[in-house]
């Protein structure tokens, strides 16, 4: 099982390092001072001099003045987001890491309808339909919960419950109980520190959250909802014991139905590790997304001078 959890854990980075690698292709940051350079503004004082019937004709109006632009803020999209309490973060520049915040420093408690509209945000962002396809895919490959059977309609079926079962979590742990318990659902990165330092950390936000009032709380959204929602998903969709045909004509044979108390913990012991493989993600993606874009600007052959 543990082989698999890792197989899984690879194939799952190997798509996001895919994924950002298309996204961050079509994505080139606009260079504001292009267009200042390119394109000079003419000031009213010259306006005014290059007609000079204006001056002497009172009955003709001087042109109307250029406003001079206001300086562009580079981080207003970041400052933007840290006023609304969550941020507009991709994970490898595709999934969705709306709940995490980078040097965030003190910010206001989400309220209960900030919780469940950044939840449905992420729950229901174009790239999680293609991230669900790849889990299914893998899923198929495995042939895990034998009773949905091969072929489309078994691909069906497991992409439903991958996608129900994530969506049913997200709600549960950063939504519902946050809301009832009043408990913090966002990582705050740590940002500093040793590798060591920073992983353990990342790993104990699972455990211990902050609530509203600012204070250490157990983090009873992510166990607890993380354990309702497990059990939710195995008792309402998953596949019941049955008998199959097999290619021998008149035998068949029983598949074990997936509804059972250990299947329950199994697939709660497979999102918390999720859960915490990708808080640590988290944390130090700041640190790869910085690699991957130095990367980026030194294959473009971009040469920065001291004045840059």
């Amino acid at each position: 099982m543990f082989i698999k959890f890792v197989v899984n854990v690879a194939a799952c980075l190997a798509l996001a390092v895919s994924l950002s690698m298309v996204c961050g292709a079509q994505t080139t940051p606009a260079n504001p001072e292009a267009s200042s350079t390119t394109q000079p503004q003419a000031s009213p004082q010259t306006q005014q001099t290059q007609d000079p019937t204006a001056a002497k004709d009172p009955t003709k109006g001087n042109p109307p003045a250029i406003q001079p632009q206001q300086p562009t803020d580079k981080t207003k999209g970041g400052q933007s987001a840290n006023q609304s309490g969550t941020s507009k973060d991709r994970l490898f520049f595709a999934l969705p890491n709306f709940l995490t915040l980078e040097n965030a420093g003190h910010v206001p408690p989400l309220t209960a309808r900030q919780k469940f509209g950044v939840v449905t945000r992420g729950s229901f962002d174009p790239v999680i339909f293609v991230w669900y396809g790849f889990l299914s895919g893998i899923a198929q490959a495995e042939n895990s919960e034998p009773g949905f059977r091969q072929g489309w309609g078994g691909f069906g079926k497991r992409y439903a419950t991958n996608f129900a079962d994530g969506t049913i979590e997200n709600y549960m742990t950063g939504a519902i109980f946050p809301s009832v318990l009043r408990q913090d659902p966002r990582y705050f990165q740590m940002g500093h520190g040793s590798f060591t330092h920073r992983t353990f950390y990342a790993m104990s936000r699972n455990i211990v959250t902050l609530g509203d009032n600012g204070k250490k709380q157990f983090n009873c959204s992510e166990v607890c909802g993380g354990m309702l929602s497990a059990a939710i998903s195995t008792y309402s969709y998953h596949p019941k014991g049955r008998y199959v045909t097999t290619s021998t004509p008149g035998v068949l044979t029983y598949i074990p139905s997936d509804r059972t108390l250990s299947n329950t913990a199994k697939v709660w012991a497979t999102q918390y590790g999720y859960d915490t493989l990708t808080l640590v993600v988290k944390e130090f993606w700041p640190d790869i997304r910085r690699s991957l874009v130095k990367h980026r600007s030194n294959s473009d052959g971009k040469v920065t001078t001291p004045s840059e």
